[in-house]
């Protein structure tokens, strides 16, 4: 196995791991436990999953997998802070983006080669790309790899 292979795997393990780990607590958690809040006056578990939901999609095309399956999520889940705009979907409706999100992801990353990884991503210029090669495909999984090992922290923590 080559070095670009060793790292390109050992990305994808980590974005499994963590994702894993997220979906296993979130399966046990009832929809009635969504309205919970991490901590007294931060985000409901609801509103964290959706914003996952939507940083994920975003994704998509940012990797060059395809177009966003969800971009009406944006407004109630990233644009917007928790509660603003009430419950665009239901408990049980998200659970099935969040899955049907990341399972094109994690397709998608199992067919990458090692020089999939290190292309550019689409939020980057070819001059900046050019400037700085680290801001690829595999950097950008990386740091939403982190994203969701955060989140993930706080679904445990309003468990």
């Amino acid at each position: 196995m080559t070095n670009e292979e060793l790292l390109a795997n050992a990305a994808l393990k980590s974005w499994n791991q963590v994702l894993g780990r997220f979906d296993k607590d979130l399966a046990a958690l009832p929809d009635s436990d969504f309205q919970k809040r991490v901590a007294p006056g931060r985000n409901r578990l609801y509103y964290l999953l959706g914003h996952l939901t939507a940083v994920h999609d975003r994704l998509l095309p940012m990797l060059g997998i395809g177009e966003r399956l969800h971009p009406e999520l944006d407004e109630a889940f990233i644009t917007n802070p928790d509660g603003a705009l009430g419950d665009p979907v239901s408990a049980a409706d998200l659970r099935k983006t969040w899955t049907e999100i990341n399972t094109r992801l994690t397709n998608a990353f199992d067919r990458f080669s090692p020089q999939d990884w290190l292309k550019k991503h689409s939020a980057v210029s070819d001059e900046d790309f050019a400037a700085d090669p680290t801001r690829n495909r595999l950097a950008v999984v990386l740091s939403r790899t982190n994203h969701l090992s955060f989140h993930t922290g706080q679904l445990v923590l309003a468990k």
